[in-house]
């Protein structure tokens, strides 16, 4: 199933763990949502300024969790995980993380649109960006995770 032109159901559920992670509707809906307004501009605008126009795929590593898969994963209780409101995206280093999370802020800025989260993470000596919006109540909690 797409979400939206670049992004499918499947790479925002998909789990290392081995265990059940099916959305509910509402989950899914959130998961477009954060696709469709976030996530293909993020894509279309980081081509374009980094990419030389090329179209640059963006690497979700985690979407959508249950809370089965949550808790292998180490997520707390109120991960936006759970509700399909967060996608965290593979970056090649500390660079490409600043650049997105550059691009998510022009965006929510230039738009509006607020968010909840918009985190730079390392550990293990690889880094992401976990990003999430929520239906209502956004944060726009921003902060830097580096273990």
């Amino acid at each position: 199933m797409k979400l939206s032109e670049h992004f499918s159901l499947e790479e925002m559920i998909k789990t290392k763990t081995g265990m059940s992670n099916i959305p509910d509707d509402k989950a899914v809906a959130n998961l477009k949502n954060i696709c469709q307004n976030w996530l293909e501009d993020l894509r279309y605008s980081y081509g374009a300024l980094y990419g030389e126009g090329k179209d640059t795929p963006i690497v979700i590593t985690s979407g959508y969790r249950s809370a089965a898969v949550n808790k292998a994963a180490g997520g707390v209780a109120t991960s936006n995980h759970l509700t399909g409101c967060a996608a965290d995206l593979r970056c090649a280093g500390v660079e490409q993380a600043l650049r997105y999370m550059n691009i998510l802020l022009d965006i929510s800025d230039g738009t509006d649109r607020p968010f909840d989260e918009l985190i730079l993470e390392k550990k293990r000596g690889l880094y992401w960006v976990h990003f999430a919006v929520r239906p209502e109540n956004n944060r726009r909690k921003i902060s830097f995770i580096i273990k």
